[in-house]
């Protein structure tokens, strides 16, 4: 069991991290709020098992996704 919450964890990571890397590109802002969402059931999914790559993965996806907001004025 666990070992399929930390292969959860790293796929909605990485399926995170490729979404917020069209995020970045300018007027493409608002799939950063699916980002988001995403990182976090990828942060629940990350907290059971014990190596945590997955729950490494899916904060440093959801920091670069809320620095890009308040750079853009997503988050007001």
């Amino acid at each position: 069991m666990k070992t399929l919450c930390q292969f959860f964890s790293i796929v909605i990571g990485l399926v995170c991290a490729v979404f917020m890397i069209f995020g970045i590109i300018p007027l493409l802002g608002w799939t950063l709020w699916a980002t988001l969402a995403g990182c976090v059931l990828g942060i629940i999914f990350g907290v059971f098992p014990e190596r945590k790559i997955g729950l490494i993965i899916n904060i440093a996806v959801a920091i670069v996704a809320v620095v890009r907001l308040l750079l853009g004025g997503g988050v007001v």
